[in-house]
């Protein structure tokens, strides 16, 4: 049994011990830790199966009994704790992204070096089984060579000022998820990104300095052409899509939603909204992702996501932003 501590108790720290205690297999959670840990989160955590809660994250550092680490707290925090965890000898499972600072993660990269640590970066869309059939069909070439990749992500509303403000910006927040994306669906990294994009949504984060509504081009390595657009709000719920067209045919997904009923009636035909939060569209994503974390420990396997993949969206991230700041596409490499 895999011994598991988790650092921070937020929202995506709540989804990971919610999916450890009742979706995976071969692990406990033997401590979470959060600065903010109060009496009711330590409740709610041991009423999860949680063993032992804190504030000082440093006690599961210090644990010898615990395996392996979550890093679940805020972005600033994911490198140095990743690093810490990796020179104790721990596992590392940490959220996208790794860090906004290239460097930071060549670091994290370099301490794994010569250790048995497994490592794996949280995204989670490539657990969903949308996804995974769309890469699944790709991957076996039952739509030839893949030509134009076309990825709709939209958000159901805009988060609060505050967070935009230390998000890294939406291309490193929002569309970092997309970029992953297109590198899962194309099969390969991406040369070059071209950013068109705007600030309609809420005023606000334009005056934040970011943007809310975006169309990125990117150009693949394999020759495919991927486009990626993205709006910070979707009247209408969690736009999540995918299409990918090549030589022999195209593979397609739609939205999720409560039930594929269709009521066709003299006002017209109509269905229901896709869901309308992250967590309902992604929640037994989440649970798959923590489960392969679980199982490349147990089994000594490579983790499907690995530092590189953690490394790479952040900088096709830099790179978006620096084409819509200089207005020009801009190749991966003027990043590295």
């Amino acid at each position: 049994m895999v011994k598991v501590g988790i650092i921070g108790a937020g929202r995506i720290g709540k989804v990971h011990i919610t999916s450890i205690s009742t979706r995976v297999r071969d692990a406990v959670i033997k401590t979470v830790a959060d600065p903010f840990m109060d009496e009711e989160t330590a409740a709610w955590a041991k009423g999860m199966g949680v063993q032992h809660t804190t504030k000082d994250y440093e006690e599961i550092i210090r644990d010898p009994e615990i395996d392996a680490v979550l890093i679940c707290s805020s972005t600033d925090t994911h490198s140095p704790i990743s690093l810490e965890a990796i020179r104790a000898g721990k596992h590392v499972f940490c959220e996208k992204p790794i860090d906004h600072d290239v460097e930071k993660i060549k670091e994290v990269a370099a301490a794994l070096e010569g250790t048995k640590v497994k490592y794996q970066v949280g995204f989670n869309r490539r657990f969903d089984h949308n996804f995974e059939a769309v890469q699944r069909a790709v991957a076996e070439g039952r739509i030839g060579r893949p030509e134009i990749i076309k990825i709709t992500s939209r958000d159901p509303e805009p988060p609060g000022i505050d967070y935009v403000k230390v998000s890294g910006g939406m291309f490193l927040d929002m569309t970092i998820h997309d970029f992953d994306m297109a590198r899962f669906l194309a099969g390969c990294d991406a040369e070059e990104v071209y950013v068109q994009a705007a600030n309609l949504v809420d005023p606000k984060i334009g005056e934040a300095g970011d943007v809310d509504t975006a169309v990125i081009t990117l150009q693949m390595e394999n020759g495919a052409i991927a486009v990626i657009d993205n709006c910070r709000k979707a009247v209408y719920g969690y736009d999540q899509r995918a299409e990918v067209f090549g030589s022999e045919g195209m593979a397609a997904i739609g939205n999720d939603s409560q039930s594929s009923v269709q009521i066709s009636n003299s006002d017209g035909v109509t269905g229901e909204k896709p869901l309308f939060f992250f967590l309902e569209r992604y929640m037994d994503a989440y649970g798959k992702e923590i489960a392969a974390f679980i199982d490349a420990i147990v089994n000594d396997t490579e983790t499907p996501l690995g530092v590189m993949d953690g490394l790479k969206p952040v900088l096709m991230g830099l790179a978006a932003k620096k084409s819509w700041e200089e207005h020009r596409p801009v190749k991966i490499s003027e990043i590295m």
